[in-house]
């Protein structure tokens, strides 16, 4: 993607003073695959724009980001976490522990998580969460009880879908794309097959918080005999294993959809078709807010994190117009709100 040179001044965000004290003069950021691309295409034009280094952007997950993120303080840290799902209060124990006390959340905008397959493969036009549980639930309902899950076909549970082989590629547990599709598709197909409830009672004990938490623990496990395998690699790694296996069902963000929609054919959801249209308006049901956490203690200290950060969320790259809206983010209405924060360096509270 080619970039306009953008002013400073048009940015309305000041250049930093050369004098910064630091042994380290890159800001150097890890975590969500997802969030990746996103990051990469502003660390490309900060460099471009901006009297400091290119940012160094990895992947790795967003769990991985914030393991590394929450390792402690000081220029052999990383500064930046991107994430695909909040941080959890754990992981703000564990940064608060390592000296990671202050930590400023940025939310960057929204993005939806989308079921494709190859496009001259079989025809998986359209899915419920019924049908993805069904297909890699550990164990799913017959005759009214929980069963070791023995469908092999898609039309072994679902007429309407073809008769092949199941095979799915799915986000590994590092990966805060997992964490989504747990919830928001598999639990949600696990309490609309019945599953739900059948664990419930046969949970143990009195306190039911923990009878449901160990309930919404067994919806989310999968199939282990091959038929739903774990990608803990980027979504490049998901395509070629997808590339390899013409039944397979691979779970991707759709910006990188959209960026393959010459290989990859995509599925609806409840019957909605993922879109940045859809997602924007909450009509499709399996979106997430994308993040970023910044290490407070670094800025200042690192030079450019803060003008980086300003950048990443203005109206100009992070905006309805913007290039990351061109490469499939959609916008968050609460922008503006987002940059008085980061401009304020708002930590979070709790």
């Amino acid at each position: 993607m080619s970039f306009v040179k953008l002013t400073a001044s048009t940015l309305a965000i000041a250049a930093a003073s050369a004098t910064a004290a630091s042994a380290r003069d890159q800001v150097q950021v890890a975590g969500s695959s997802t969030v990746l691309p996103y990051a990469s295409i502003v660390a490309e034009a900060f460099g471009e724009n901006f009297d400091f280094p290119t940012p160094v952007v990895e992947s790795g997950g967003s769990s991985a980001g914030l393991k590394r993120f929450c390792e402690g303080v000081g220029e052999n840290t990383i500064d930046i976490a991107n994430a695909s799902r909040k941080i959890k209060a754990s992981e703000v124990e564990a940064c608060a522990a390592a000296g990671v006390t202050d930590i400023v959340e940025v939310r960057i905008g929204y993005d939806g998580i989308v079921f494709a397959s190859q496009i001259d493969g079989p025809d998986f036009d359209a899915f419920e969460p019924i049908d993805i549980f069904n297909a890699l639930g550990a164990k799913v309902v017959v005759d009214g009880a929980l069963v070791d899950n023995p469908y092999n076909q898609w039309a072994d549970f679902n007429d309407t879908l073809p008769a092949a082989n199941i095979a799915a590629f799915i986000p590994g547990t590092k990966h805060g794309t997992r964490e989504v599709f747990e919830d928001k598709v598999l639990l949600a197909g696990c309490e609309a097959t019945g599953a739900f409830e059948l664990y419930l009672e046969a949970a143990e004990g009195d306190d039911e918080k923990a009878k449901t938490k160990a309930a919404e623990k067994a919806c989310i496990a999968v199939r282990t005999d091959g038929k739903s395998v774990d990608i803990d690699g980027d979504y490049t790694e998901t395509l070629a294993s997808i590339s390899s296996n013409k039944d397979g069902i691979g779970i991707f963000g759709l910006a990188f959809y959209e960026n393959n929609t010459d290989t990859l054919n995509v599925a609806t959801m409840s019957g909605v078709l993922p879109s940045t249209e859809t997602i924007a308006t909450g009509a499709y049901p399996v979106s997430r807010p994308l993040y970023f956490y910044i290490k407070k203690a670094h800025i200042g200290v690192i030079p450019g994190l803060k003008e980086f950060a300003e950048f990443f969320v203005a109206d100009e790259i992070a905006g309805p117009d913007g290039p990351l809206s061109e490469y499939g983010l959609v916008s968050d209405p609460q922008l503006s709100a987002t940059q008085a924060a980061v401009a304020a360096e708002d930590v979070l509270t709790n």
